[in-house]
Order: C-alpha cells, then sequence, then structure tokens
C-alpha cells in the first residue's frame, strides 16, 4: 500500500476517509472512533480515554452503550447541573442517561461481558502485539498496582474489542509489537487499534494500515518492528 492510499482511503466501516495532515489529540481520536461504531450497535467504553467517545456518538445512531458497574443506555458526559453522583460510569465520572436507560447488578453486567453480547468494546493497552494480544492491566513492575477490572471479561466477551492509544510511549518505544513483554489480558482479541498516528486492522494475515495522520507508512514502517500491509 503505498502512502497516498494510506492517507486517503478508508477501509473501515465504509465511512469517507479523512484528510488529516497532523496527529490526532485524544478527542480527535474519540471522534474517529465514534464516525466507525454501527448503528444499533451494543458498545463498552472502558475507562480512561475511550469514555470520550461517548461524547461524540449521535443519538440518533442508536448506539447502546454498557458499563461494567451496570447500566445500559449511558450518555454523554455529565456537566454542570446535570451531575448526578450517584449516576456514574465505571471510572467514576458523572454521566448522562439517555431514553430507554436501565440499571442492573453488576454481576448481571459482567455477565453480559462473558456471555458474548456485546458487539464492540474500547479499551487502553499498554501493548498490542501483532497477533491481536493485549497487554493492559500490569507493566510488570514490581510497585504497579494490578488494575484489571472487567478487561479480561471484554476483551474475550465482546465480538470486537478495539484499542485507543498513543502509538509510542513516552521514551518512544513502540506500543504495537511482535510480541507483547507486558502480562497478557487476553491472547488474540484486538480486531483494530486506533492510535494519534495511524488505525491498523490486526487480520490473520498481518497488520494493515487502514489511514495515516500526519506521518507515512515508510515512517511507521522504520520505527516500528511489525511488518506492515
Amino acid at each position: 500500500m503505498s502512502d497516498t492510499t494510506a492517507s486517503t482511503t478508508a477501509a473501515h466501516a465504509g465511512k469517507a476517509p479523512v484528510a488529516v495532515d497532523h496527529p490526532l489529540s485524544m478527542e480527535e481520536l474519540a471522534a474517529m472512533i465514534a464516525r466507525d461504531i454501527p448503528a444499533g450497535a451494543f458498545v463498552n467504553l472502558g475507562i480512561g480515554q475511550p469514555t470520550k467517545i461517548a461524547d461524540h456518538l449521535p443519538p440518533e445512531l442508536g448506539v447502546v452503550l454498557h458499563t461494567e458497574n451496570g447500566m445500559l443506555g449511558m450518555g454523554p458526559k455529565a456537566e454542570g447541573a446535570e451531575i448526578d453522583p450517584d449516576l456514574t460510569n465505571a471510572g467514576k465520572v458523572p454521566v448522562t442517561e439517555l431514553a430507554g436507560a436501565a440499571y442492573f447488578h453488576h454481576a448481571d453486567s459482567f455477565a453480559m461481558m462473558r456471555g458474548g453480547h456485546l458487539d464492540i468494546c474500547v479499551l487502553g493497552a499498554y501493548q498490542v502485539s501483532e497477533h491481536g494480544d493485549l497487554a493492559n492491566w500490569h507493566t510488570g513492575k514490581p510497585d504497579d498496582i494490578p488494575a484489571v477490572g472487567g478487561a479480561m471479561d471484554l476483551a474475550i466477551g465482546a465480538k470486537d474489542t478495539y484499542v485507543m492509544m498513543t502509538l509510542f510511549t513516552k521514551s518512544r518505544a513502540p506500543k504495537l509489537v511482535p510480541k507483547c513483554t507486558y502480562p497478557l489480558t487476553g491472547v488474540g482479541c484486538v480486531s483494530r487499534v486506533y492510535t494519534e498516528v495511524a488505525t491498523f486492522d490486526l487480520r490473520p494475515d498481518g497488520v494493515h494500515v487502514l489511514e495515516t495522520y500526519g506521518t507515512t507508512i515508510e515512517e511507521l514502517r522504520s520505527r516500528l518492528d511489525v511488518e506492515l500491509h
């Protein structure tokens, strides 16, 4: 695939390509992911940056957001007078509810996750391997506090697992790698990776670049140790 093709041809969700000549902000990246979520999908947004996606989903799309703490029909983040301290997402961020929202015990929420009832989950990650392995709960450092939450259940239970992350660490090490070196959350579970500089599909025949933002495939090839198609 040529640089031009990568940056101007969107192979995901039949959507029109987005011409961007700069790395995306996390807010822009959240909007990009929201663009690719199909109408009527049941979706879980992981704690942290993925929760921003809720603010970019048009209500008319009919996407139903699920939370581990027991809610279906979550709306965008609550602001000002909308804030209800008893109404939060799994990350304790105040949220709104959409018409028809439902509440239930978190055990039922996890049963939905484990039972394969979610179409998509979007999670953050420390590392993703070219084979779709996910590491997002522990860096392996002795002084780090493990924080797996419902990530293992989501990563394996959802029909599609998307990752939203920066492509490189603060020390410029790649986070899309041939093999994860951090403790795994799930094996072969990630189907797509969204980053500030490119979107990747992880397929049986390798890593495919769908779009680039402010970079080229040649630049990415020079910085990553995975083969890019």
